[in-house]
């Protein structure tokens, strides 16, 4: 996952008086493209970046305030363990992504606090972020936006919405570009996610995707403390999705 950073000391502070919704839809801080923080004070586990891990991709950031405890663990799963964090973001998954069927489970304890899970991923031509939110805390990550639609899939309702980003971090550098979202009503942790179905739908709002780039199943923290545990695989695919990679790590942009 590429990564962004505030760019000025009163953003970051505006930033942290801000509620996760404003955060998720572009208000303030972005929450998937980050640059590495010069403030950082606490971490443990596993360092940041991206990369691959055990058959899978990964990328995991935050902006070093607080303690994040991220670790890689074998196959598709991670755990993490977060403590008055500012905004820290990981998980695993695929790069590239797609219409895959991800199938997920395990431990989220965010219900009450500023925090989420999502299937958040990239696309490049056009340079599109997106999100499919499962889950969220104490902040709806709809609010203040105007829903565009509505997709049915894997047992509930997902509004749509779309946000824009006006020279702001990306995968690719600075550039202005659009924020697709569904958001599910009923949330949960863990089960099977139909990604075709929101791009079919997120495609009949008008909402065009390009070309694929990494897609992972990320717990989100920001203002908060909370743990997760999560595995993730494609549904009806033995093994990992990348056998032949080596355990890698880069540093985030």
């Amino acid at each position: 996952m590429r990564f962004s950073l505030l760019l000025t000391g009163l953003a970051a502070t505006l930033a942290a008086a801000i509620p996760l919704d404003e955060q998720l839809f572009g208000r303030s801080l972005d929450l998937g493209s980050k640059l590495h923080s010069s403030d950082r004070r606490t971490a443990r586990g596993d360092p940041e970046g991206n990369g691959f891990h055990s058959g899978y991709f990964y990328s995991y950031w935050s902006d070093g305030r607080g303690t994040v405890d991220y670790r890689n663990q074998p196959n598709g799963t991670y755990t993490a363990t977060w403590t008055n964090v500012g905004n820290w973001v990981g998980g695993k998954g695929w790069n590239p992504g797609g219409p895959k069927v991800v199938q997920y489970n395990g431990t989220w304890s965010g219900r009450n606090v500023n925090s989420y899970l999502a299937l958040y991923g990239w696309t490049k031509n056009a340079l599109i972020e997106y999100y499919i939110v499962e889950s969220y805390g104490s902040y709806n990550p709809s609010s203040g936006t105007s829903r565009l639609g509505t997709v049915n899939s894997d047992g509930s309702d997902y509004d749509i919405y779309r946000t824009q980003r006006v020279n702001q971090p990306s995968i690719v550098g600075r550039a202005t570009f659009y924020q697709f979202w569904s958001v599910r009503r009923n949330h949960r942790v863990g089960g099977t996610i139909t990604v075709a179905n929101h791009f079919a739908a997120w495609e009949r709002s008008n909402l065009k995707l390009g070309t694929h780039d990494y897609m992972i199943l990320a717990t989100e923290g920001y203002g908060s403390s909370g743990s997760s545990a999560i595995t993730v695989k494609e549904a009806g695919v033995e093994g990992v999705p990348y056998p032949n990679e080596p355990d890698s790590r880069r540093d985030n942009n």
